[in-house]
């Protein structure tokens, strides 16, 4: 496996950093190389955050930044204007549809529609977006084995959180690919 660059982008409380977080853990946990580069305005809910994952099964990753990306899940139409750019020719460009009308402008990319938050509404809460999002992308970039991102989420959901573990493993396989 090569290594695969990661760019996750939305607004504080969207669970941008979380689904990062996650990936990188759940790789480390199938004994990958990971690296975690969170990026957030002052603002705890409603401003910019972002973050980079790098993930390598076969070598140390050496930086966390990334100047062109495998993969970039946008949550907001603010994150799609300013980072779409950031995804290589081919790559992949993941799209909250619920929160943005707004069609990516190039060709050369391949870019999957998911309305994250009007599943996560459907479901029975809107807060497993992220959730829905993040399976979105490990089903069309296996980057990491779905097994290891239920270990994380059953560390993350656990003990006060136990509650959510079972509407958030429905919101991982919410979305597929058509």
């Amino acid at each position: 496996m090569a290594t695969t660059k990661l760019f996750f982008a939305g607004s504080g409380g969207q669970g941008v950093l979380t689904m990062g977080q996650m990936l990188t853990y759940a790789a480390m946990y199938a004994d990958m190389n990971a690296t975690w580069l969170p990026s957030y305005g002052p603002e705890m809910r409603g401003g910019t955050a972002n973050c980079t994952v790098v993930i390598s099964a076969d070598k140390p990753v050496s930086c966390p930044l990334i100047y062109e990306a495998d993969d970039v899940v946008v949550m907001n139409l603010p994150s799609l204007l300013k980072f779409e750019s950031l995804v290589k020719p081919g790559g992949n460009l993941f799209v909250n549809t619920s929160l943005i009308e707004q069609k990516p402008t190039r060709t050369d990319i391949n870019v999957y529609e998911v309305p994250a938050n009007d599943i996560a509404m459907k479901l029975g809460n809107a807060r497993t977006a992220n959730t829905v999002m993040l399976g979105a992308l490990v089903s069309v970039s296996p980057v990491v084995p779905v097994e290891m991102i239920y270990r994380i989420m059953e560390k993350t959901f656990s003990g006060r959180k136990a509650h959510l573990l079972d509407i958030n493993k429905q919101a991982f396989h919410a979305w597929k690919a058509e």
